[in-house]
């Protein structure tokens, strides 16, 4: 019987979301409209399955809404401060950085969620992953020391999505 359900919806969370968001989409929460936001949620994830790779194994939601919590917190923060630094100083004035994070981080899902969330970030974005996975590449807007946007993006980052992902 499980296998007959995960066959029907390989991915019962983003069944969930699909129908949701869908919902709220239609501004008209209805039951034709949930009835067919679910099944949008059960046909896209069953008809795209085939290129989905594994589930990852050990996730935690609990501390996926903690760390979403405070990459929303950070997202607002730094859009303030990117604001003050274009109004308040010249370019010249400006020390952008190239920064290599080195990756603790071996799932394909939490390095894709460390990379989007430093992208998210104002005054911060991903710019490549080495071939083996190992590092990621960073620029920094203005970025007096390197080491410490390695060290915090290391601390309040990655090491909150191991804790994600087993």
């Amino acid at each position: 019987m499980k296998s007959a359900v995960r066959w029907l919806m390989p991915h019962p969370f983003l069944t969930l979301i699909l129908a949701v968001v869908w919902t709220l989409l239609q501004n008209d929460i209805s039951a034709g409209m949930v009835v067919f936001g679910l099944i949008l949620g059960i046909l896209i994830p069953w008809g795209t399955a085939a290129w989905w790779p594994d589930q990852p194994q050990d996730f935690r939601l609990g501390k996926m809404v903690s760390y979403a919590t405070i990459v929303l917190w950070d997202i607002l923060v730094a859009n303030v401060q990117v604001a003050w630094i274009v109004l308040t100083r010249s370019n010249e004035s400006l020390r952008p950085a190239w920064v290599v994070i080195p990756l603790d981080l071996r799932e394909p899902e939490a390095i894709t969620i460390l990379a989007g969330t430093i992208t998210l970030t104002p005054g911060t974005v991903s710019a490549d992953l080495s071939s083996e996975g190992h590092s990621l590449l960073v620029h920094a807007l203005d970025c007096p020391d390197p080491d410490a946007v390695r060290d915090e993006i290391k601390d309040r980052y990655e090491r909150r999505l191991k804790e994600i992902f087993l």
